[in-house]
């Protein structure tokens, strides 16, 4: 009997702990849930923010709104030289560049389109020269180995006496003087030749044939010779140089405040408007550079008073 007694007892104390087992382990597991439930509150898996992998996450900085655009306005287009070509007159191509002046005396700006050293691409054409005076105003010549110069290459005159080697593509060639402007439709690079020029390189018939031209400075006996313009005084002047060798770059004249350099006009007179250094001393420099400076050179209107004197040549 007591031993019956004993054993249930004994199975009576393996229950209880079985279920006292179950029972703690429940509890356990119900503490781990709440410790998972107040870990994750901003509603993130917790398991699953533990066994993530880094492979595909998004930073933040990559999900945050882009900053917003700068005020400042992109950069200018710089258009391309195709473009360039396209919208704007053609120039006249340079195949060398100009060569260094030998003073600081004629500078880019008074230089101008046409300059030493340089090869120019354009057309000629022809007209009646008549007696060989033209926009430059000098006058009528017996040499009729002139041209009209575009106006954008006469550039206010300051093509005007310019002596210009041109070429033709059948291998002709010809040295003219620039009396003469040539007008729209004329194009940048054109020259306008005396029939009796453009005939020495091709049939006037065929009207406009392809050029190449360039700068001279040419041998010549003739010297400089000034002009003052009808209608000239003390109180008012005009003055050109005639008969240079090379192109004139500006005219002064000494007045009582020092040398000062007058306006050149589109038909080839430099002015001084309130008469200051009329009958003067005159300084002129051509575009290398090169200062000639004539004395009493009198107010004698449309009168060219040779000075006896040249530019050098190049």
């Amino acid at each position: 009997m007591q031993t019956a007694r004993q054993a249930a007892r004994q199975r009576r104390r393996r229950r209880r702990l079985v279920v006292g087992g179950a029972v703690m382990l429940a509890v356990a597991g119900v503490l781990a849930g709440l410790v998972v439930a107040l870990g994750s509150d901003d509603g993130t898996d917790a398991a699953s923010v533990a066994v993530a992998p880094d492979v595909g996450r998004v930073s933040a900085a990559a999900t945050t709104t882009p900053p917003a655009a700068t005020s400042s306005p992109p950069p200018k287009r710089t258009p391309s030289p195709t473009a360039s070509a396209t919208t704007a007159a053609p120039r006249p191509s340079a195949t060398k560049a100009p060569p260094t002046t030998p003073t600081a005396a004629a500078s880019a700006a008074s230089v101008g389109r046409i300059r030493p050293g340089t090869d120019y691409q354009g057309v000629a054409t022809h007209y009646d020269a008549g007696n060989g005076d033209g926009a430059c105003l000098f006058g009528p010549s017996d040499d009729l180995m002139i041209a009209a110069m575009n106006t954008t290459d006469y550039e206010t005159s300051k093509a005007c006496g310019a002596h210009v080697l041109v070429r033709a593509a059948n291998g002709k060639s010809i040295t003219v003087r620039i009396t003469n402007e040539c007008p729209l439709p004329c194009a940048p690079g054109q020259l306008d030749l005396s029939r009796q020029a453009f005939a020495k390189l091709a049939d006037p018939v065929q009207g406009r044939i392809p050029i190449t031209w360039s700068l001279l400075s040419p041998g010549t006996a003739e010297t400089i010779s000034l002009r003052y313009k009808t209608g000239s005084s003390r109180h008012w002047c005009g003055i050109q140089a005639i008969g240079h060798r090379n192109p004139v770059a500006r005219l002064e004249v000494n007045t009582s405040g020092g040398w000062r350099q007058l306006t050149r006009t589109e038909y080839n007179y430099f002015l001084s408007a309130d008469g200051a250094g009329c009958g003067g001393s005159i300084r002129v420099t051509d575009i290398y550079g090169e200062r000639l400076t004539f004395d009493g050179i009198a107010i004698r209107p449309d009168a060219a008073q040779p000075t006896g004197r040249q530019f050098a040549r190049h």
